[in-house]
């Protein structure tokens, strides 16, 4: 398959994937959850059952966006794995540049929307960050020495809150600021914090 028949299917993957979650969201809204079936939801998409879970593994899933993993984002994270250079600061760029893939501040008010028509859906989402970081974590341990479980937990947890911190002040406090350099500020900040004390004893 050339380059480009390849770039034309990947995005219309992305556009099926974007038009799953719109739809859920709304339907959300208007109905409950509980209130619209997958069915349903395919067929307004216009797609097949089968096709949804090549998308999402779950209907919750599809309401937060929490697609399967898109393979610019597997390109990402293998480049993340074979880097040698300073792994936080690997780890921040990657974060960065998934941030740049899905963009999540545009979704934030629809999100918001659909937590506050159905708050037990928090937990859905609770439980697929945590497999995200799962995730994560596993990447990291590609890196890193056996036995280094610990160093990868405090890495995305880490950097966890440097993206909650970085996301408040771009959907919260409306920041010109990039999501990169919100970053990178509180990355400096944080290895300052840490860095051991120059002043003599």
């Amino acid at each position: 398959m050339s380059d480009s028949a390849e770039s034309l299917r990947e995005q219309r993957k992305r556009e099926t994937s974007r038009a799953l979650t719109h739809s859920a969201r709304r339907l959300t809204t208007e109905r409950g959850f509980a209130g619209f079936t997958i069915e349903e939801l395919c067929a307004e998409v216009g797609v097949s059952r089968r096709t949804f879970f090549n998308y999402f593994e779950s209907k919750e899933n599809a309401v937060f966006g929490f697609a399967t993993v898109d393979s610019r984002q597997e390109e990402l994270e293998e480049e993340f794995a074979a880097a040698h250079g300073d792994i936080i600061e690997d780890f921040v760029r990657l974060t960065v540049r998934r941030f740049e893939l899905f963009n999540p501040v545009d979704d934030a008010p629809a999100l918001f929307a659909v937590i506050e028509h159905e708050p037990r859906l928090l937990k859905a989402a609770f439980e697929q960050i945590a497999k995200n970081e799962q995730r994560d974590k596993d990447l990291i341990l590609r890196r890193l020495d056996d036995d280094a479980s610990l160093r990868a937990e405090v890495i995305v947890h880490t950097v966890g809150a440097l993206v909650r911190m970085s996301m408040d002040q771009l959907v919260h406090h409306q920041s010109t600021a990039s999501f990169a350099d919100h970053m990178t500020r509180r990355l400096v900040l944080v290895r300052s914090l840490y860095a051991p004390s120059q002043k003599a004893d």
